[in-house]
């Protein structure tokens, strides 16, 4: 029964043009292409303003993001070429407007953005990234008083890192010369725009990748300085890499950034913030003529100094000397102890030689050949006397061999295995010790029957001593 109307037309199983129709079937390449001219077409260049989100920089060096706001969310991609002249670093949360043309991605049907430019959107969108900035790096310790160091008092070499064209570098120059002139060697880098933060970064760890000793000297003292501007021209100051350079410094680093009221991440990370360029060169060295006075001044205090010990030292001398007797009388009374012990070293000499010659008399009468005789003959005759005689050794060897002979037949006689040979055995139990009564032999359990030809082993019925109730000793088992 066939249900369809008349103006119904059944299903086809093949796709086959009608006669009259005008749409004939695209590819999906066809209608995706199509598309893509036609949005490329339309919106061939745009400024989209919206808020960054998942921000991520590829290995091939293109930046892909979305910008979004509270209803809508768009993609988008910065090819490699353009994101190397970014004035500053995309993140998450930062407020932008991109500018460039939209297209769309056939592989994923999505449409996206292609920006050729991008600023932030505003002073206030750069005042919320710079402060998330700064508690970002805060809170890594980069700006922590712990990390500062002093600064040399007067340093040898200064390293500047500033534009070599600008008035900066000759107010410092020219204020280092008025104080105290002091080699200075100038690394020139662009202060403000694209590859701005890269260079001073690079200038930085440059200065101190330098060898103490080397061809090049290794600056005591490091001053990055720029002259004032707006928030966006001092912008490179703030990019992280700048940061952490300065912070990473071995060398003490004065920022000398903009004017007083100017205010950077670097002035954070520096050693010392100076609020010009120019207090910057004064921060750095001491006025030479201040320092030659002082130096006047010292010594002049240190001879006063000298002199007036020399005078104390004259004072106690002469006070001492006053309480000194005359030398005469101190050399008189030497003189005559000297005289004194030149007359008796005579007579002492004359005893001593009298009593060393009675004790070598009385020595060379101790030594007469016939008393040296005597004492030999004495000697030989104790000598004989305690000498063995053979005859007396082989006679006491004889008795003690029969004493011996003696003790051993008794032990023979005495020795519990003789029994044996009569019939009887020797019960030993586990432990090695003999069994001599009923009781052992149930504790022990197992057991040892020694005969005269070897022995063997038994046990009893019930080990650890408990009968079957009869109070009897159970007969041995032998296995």
């Amino acid at each position: 029964m066939n249900d369809l109307s008349d103006n119904e037309e059944p299903g086809r199983l093949l796709a086959e043009a009608a006669p009259g129709d005008n749409a004939p079937a695209l590819s999906v390449s066809e209608l995706s292409f199509a598309l893509k001219r036609s949005v490329e077409d339309r919106f061939g260049l745009v400024r989209v303003r919206g808020e960054l989100s998942g921000v991520k920089r590829a290995a091939s060096g293109h930046f892909y993001f979305a910008l979004k706001d509270e209803n809508a969310l768009l993609d988008g991609v910065m090819w490699k070429g353009n994101v190397s002249r970014l004035p500053f670093r995309p993140e998450d949360g930062l407020e932008v407007v991109a500018t460039g043309k939209l297209t769309t991605y056939p592989g994923r049907s999505k449409y996206q953005i292609v920006a050729d430019r991008m600023e932030i959107a505003g002073a206030g969108a750069l005042m919320a990234l710079l402060e998330q900035r700064k508690r970002q790096l805060a809170a890594e310790g980069l700006f922590a008083p712990e990390r500062k160091q002093v600064l040399p008092y007067l340093p040898r070499v200064i390293g500047v890192v500033t534009s070599p064209t600008g008035a900066v570098i000759r107010d410092i120059l020219h204020r280092l010369a008025d104080r105290c002139p002091t080699r200075v060697i100038v690394w020139p880098v662009l202060v403000q725009g694209e590859g701005a933060a890269a260079q001073v970064a690079a200038a930085v760890r440059g200065f101190n990748e330098l060898a103490p000793g080397g061809p090049i000297s290794r600056p005591d003292l490091l001053i990055v300085a720029r002259g004032g501007g707006s928030i966006e021209d001092l912008w490179a100051f703030n990019e992280e890499i700048v940061v952490r350079a300065v912070a990473d410094s071995e060398i003490p680093t004065i920022s000398a950034v903009g004017h007083e009221t100017d205010t950077t991440l670097c002035d954070f990370a520096a050693d010392v913030r100076a609020p010009t360029p120019t207090a910057a060169a004064e921060i750095a060295v001491p006025v030479l003529a201040e320092l030659s006075a002082l130096t006047r001044e010292l010594g002049l205090r240190a001879s006063r100094a000298i002199w007036r010990d020399q005078e104390r030292a004259r004072e106690r001398l002469a006070a001492l000397s006053r309480l000194l007797p005359p030398p005469e009388r101190v050399i008189e009374q030497k003189q005559q102890r000297l005289d004194d012990l030149a007359d008796r070293l005579p007579r002492a000499l004359h005893n001593r030689t009298l009593r060393a010659k009675g004790e070598l008399d009385r020595l060379a009468g101790a030594l007469r050949p016939a008393l040296l005789h005597a004492r030999i003959d004495q000697a030989q005759t104790r000598l004989a006397a305690t000498s063995p005689k053979p005859q007396a050794l082989i006679q006491r060897i004889d008795r003690d061999r029969q004493r011996l002979d003696a003790l051993w037949r008794l032990a023979t006689s005495l020795s519990p295995d003789r029994v044996l040979e009569r019939g009887y055995a020797r019960v030993e139990g586990p432990d090695g010790h003999a069994v001599t009564t009923a009781a052992q032999a149930k504790k022990a359990g197992r057991m040892k029957l020694h005969f005269a030809d070897g022995a063997v082993d038994v046990r009893t019925d019930q080990p650890g001593g408990k009968s079957g109730g009869t109070g009897k000793a159970e007969q041995p088992s032998l296995f």
